[in-house]
């Protein structure tokens, strides 16, 4: 492996982990009145170009985090629609 690719995996963990507690916290308090659309949308795209561009690549963090990242942001779009009438 090498050195570089450590930050890859590195930026896997953290492009991974940066959504979870908020799913966690949706999930927890079934309240989704702070979170928006747009951002839910943005962070969406932003995974499916990312992904794209890591199998274009062929660089497996790219794909790794970016398929990860999607589903966490695919349950949080989920839980919005979800709970979307709770106050």
């Amino acid at each position: 492996m090498e050195f570089a690719e450590l930050f890859g995996y590195a930026g896997t963990v953290t492009a991974v982990s940066f959504m979870i507690p908020q799913v966690w916290k949706t999930w927890r308090t079934k309240s989704v009145r702070d979170i928006s659309w747009g951002m839910l949308a943005i962070l969406f795209l932003n995974c499916i170009f990312w992904f794209i561009y890591g199998v274009l690549l062929d660089r497996a963090p790219l794909m790794l985090a970016n398929g990860v990242a999607f589903v966490v942001i695919c349950a949080q779009i989920a839980l919005k629609v979800r709970y979307r009438s709770n106050p």
